[in-house]
């Protein structure tokens, strides 16, 4: 007699092949759970992604063995796997990666310690105690300890209180006087934390508006368009708390690692149910230990960067994307080059779950979804508790260099604005999208800078450091050099260009009273550096924070009345067409720093380029007029969001071999492709070279992603590169420079 389930399984290796192999079946298995196979001389783990009644091959091997009793991943996940790999362009082996990264795999993972606890009773306990205390001391002194501790101890930490050995606490356990057990350590970053618990906030009209329509339209993908300081944050605790009154779990998703705690704090002073939190900088304990929580089913509220979208959260009810515009949601490194918002979009698709963007400046996509009401719109035009928008100045920086003679980092009015709010006990952000002392070193004879050897970008001065590094690669010069190495002529060498470690060293010289912070890749590169940063600042310690773009997003310092942002005219000479957006995003996010609470708020701009329409729109927080102008560019030279881009990169160390393999592929492009596609010629990238490996760049245009991915992969299996020439496949990259 047969049996009743499928005979044979199709496996994804986790390594070495992308395809999937088929397997003989002994025991019932599911799709999704994890096994161990043969593969020709060695054994290799996998999952398992079909089940069949006949396998592909003649000959087929049985599975050795099952590594877990439940799929790791849920039909539903499955589903958004299969999406993301014909749509991304990406062989379903390397999705599976991102939905099971290697630290949630391992078998043997959970960590254990020893907690010790009484068999006797207080009474009995105390006496024997007593006993103890003359004929056997250290026995006397653990007991001691844990009279104080009923509900038992960690072994760790007793033997800390006490300051002896293992031997009393091991003797005590052969005499049944107390026990000994191996219990899993939660590794959760939360443990070490208490938190008040506050009630929801009165919601004003437009805030209650919008939650309502989340409560009744909970298949919906909604668009919240809230000015800075709005409530939006507010409107998110309280949809999550209608969805945890029905069960369902929640997938919160921030843009940097540096709001997570943030948002951490928030959640915690809601709900007292354990989180989730994910980021790139958990240990690998750490990891495993909250993703298999989420499997089991006891953590149901998940908060973290774009990857927290797989998390294997149980009867999903709730996807929320704060600040939906932000790029740090899109992989572009390497495959599948995914865009977090998009993932959540379709994952809440599935899943049937209410997924709702947040932003004070949306993506030109997501309003243009609004607008034709595929996503359903509401907007908060208003700061919560009665707060006033910040006023905003725009200052024309070319009248300040005739007005010192020269360059200068810091207008008249910024100095003052600093001057006035630090007796007031006020705070001031600086934001420069730069970091270092100065961002490039030349030689005023021949003109050249001292650029990379490995990357096609200039090396940046660190002063305290006092060497040139490449931001791209991290190759360091020390110290900085005397001597061009173009021309070989001595003291000829200038530095140009402002980074945020001169905007601080200057700030200094001129006010030396005032206390700053800095906060960039150079001072955050630790664990746990970004939270102790923020601390510091939120408690009053600086009168200054001096950031990059990590000051910029959602940030929330009551006292801060003061946002300054220096020479961002740079962004708009990207030639990107999204180099407007990004830049007007950006001032947007940064400029709502300011006046957040019962202060009134002043953002000042030193800008070169005063008549641009972008900062017109930025100093009235006008986001429908730049919306208007934006769009119709857009449309006029058929640009997203009216056409899908495709970017194809080729990297490879043999500068002409790479350019003959982009070539070679392009001109396959020409032959499979239909007319409506529109392929560009290939051209070095933004950064031609990164880490000695060149690189090419090929744009395709077209209506159709889907059957735009599926005739890339075509041609892909079809064209034999060089095996030194590898090919990265970006569906709707953010930026064409790169």
């Amino acid at each position: 007699m047969e049996h009743d389930h499928p005979k044979f399984a199709a496996v994804i290796l986790d390594k070495g092949v992308d395809k999937p192999l088929d397997y003989l079946t002994s025991a019932p298995v599911k799709v999704g759970m994890r096994v161990l196979v043969p593969l020709r001389q060695s054994l290799r783990k996998g999952t398992v992604v079909a089940l069949k009644r006949e396998p592909s091959v003649s000959r087929v091997q049985p599975i050795k063995e099952i590594l877990s009793e439940e799929p790791f991943i849920s039909s539903d996940l499955f589903e958004l796997a299969k999406w993301m790999s014909l749509y991304y362009c990406t062989p379903l082996s390397r999705v599976l990666r991102v939905f099971l990264p290697d630290s949630v795999k391992k078998r043997t993972q959970v960590k254990e310690q020893f907690f010790v606890k009484r068999l006797l009773s207080q009474k009995k306990l105390s006496t024997l105690c007593a006993q103890l205390r003359y004929t056997h001391p250290p026995q006397a002194k653990v007991l001691s300890a844990l009279l104080k501790y009923p509900k038992g101890i960690l072994l760790s930490k007793l033997l800390e209180l006490v300051n002896t050995s293992k031997s009393p606490v091991a003797t005590l356990s052969k005499q049944q006087v107390l026990s000994v057990e191996k219990l899993p350590v939660d590794r959760s970053l939360l443990d070490d934390f208490e938190f008040f618990l506050t009630k929801p906030k009165k919601l004003n009209d437009e805030q209650e508006t919008t939650l309502s329509r989340i409560r009744f339209n909970l298949f919906q993908t909604h668009l919240i368009h809230g000015v800075t300081g709005s409530g939006k944050t507010e409107v998110y605790l309280q949809a999550i708390h209608l969805a945890r009154e029905k069960g369902l779990g929640v997938i919160f998703l921030v843009p940097e690692i540096a709001l997570t705690t943030q948002t951490i704090e928030r959640l915690r002073s809601r709900f007292t149910e354990k989180l989730g939190i994910f980021h790139h900088r958990l240990s690998d304990g750490e990891r495993f230990d909250i993703w298999h929580g989420i499997r089991k089913g006891d953590i149901s509220i998940v908060v973290g960067a774009r990857s927290a979208i797989f998390s294997p959260v149980k009867n999903l009810g709730l996807i929320i994307v704060d600040e939906e515009q932000e790029s740090s949601y899109k992989q572009a490194e390497r495959q599948p080059c995914y865009h977090a918002r998009d993932v959540a979009v379709m994952r809440g698709k599935i899943a049937h779950a209410a997924v709702v963007l947040g932003s004070a400046t949306p993506s030109l996509e997501s309003y243009l979804n609004a607008l034709s009401g595929k996503y359903l719109l509401s907007n908060l035009s208003q700061r919560a508790n009665c707060a006033q928008l910040p006023h905003i100045r725009v200052i024309d920086m070319k009248r300040e260099y005739l007005k010192s003679e020269g360059f200068t980092i810091f207008s008249d009015p910024l100095i003052e604005g600093i001057k006035r709010r630090f007796p007031l006990g006020e705070q001031t952000i600086l934001f420069l999208n730069r970091r270092g002392y100065h961002t490039f070193q030349m030689c005023v004879d021949c003109g050249k800078s001292i650029k990379c050897p490995h990357c096609s970008v200039s090396l940046t001065f660190h002063k305290r450091a006092n060497h040139l590094i490449c931001h791209l690669c991290a190759h360091t010069i020390t110290p900085a050099p005397h001597t061009c190495p173009s021309c070989k002529k001595h003291a000829t060498l200038s530095y140009k260009g402002v980074g945020t470690e001169q905007v601080e060293r200057v700030l200094r010289a001129l006010l030396p009273e005032v206390r700053t912070l800095r906060m960039d890749g150079d001072t955050t590169c630790h664990k746990g550096s970004h939270d102790l940063l923020f601390q510091q600042f939120r408690a009053g310690k600086a009168d200054v924070l001096i950031g990059t773009q990590m000051v910029a997003k959602g940030l929330h310092f009551p006292a801060v009345t003061l946002v300054g942002i220096l020479h961002p005219d740079g962004a708009l000479n990207l030639p990107d067409f999204r180099a407007t957006e990004t830049l007007f995003q950006l001032l947007g996010q940064v400029s709502g720093r300011s006046g957040r609470s019962d202060l009134p708020g002043e953002v000042i701009i030193q800008t070169c380029l005063e008549a641009h329409n972008i900062f017109k729109y930025t100093s009235r927080g006008d986001y429908r007029a730049f919306f208007d102008e934006e769009i119709q560019v857009r449309e006029l030279f058929n640009f997203p969001p009216f056409t899908r881009l495709a970017k194809l990169i080729f990297k490879g160390k043999d500068e002409r071999q790479t350019l003959d393999a982009a070539q070679t592929f392009q001109r396959e492009l020409f032959r499979t492709l239909p007319k409506t596609f529109h392929i560009y010629p290939v051209i070095p990238s933004g950064h031609a070279k990164i880490k000695d490996h060149f690189r090419f760049k090929l744009l395709i245009k077209g209506k159709n992603p889907l059957l735009l991915s599926h005739l890339i992969r075509r041609v892909q299996s079809t064209t034999s590169l060089h095996r030194d020439v590898y090919l990265l496949i970006d569906i709707d990259p953010l930026s064409t420079f790169s």
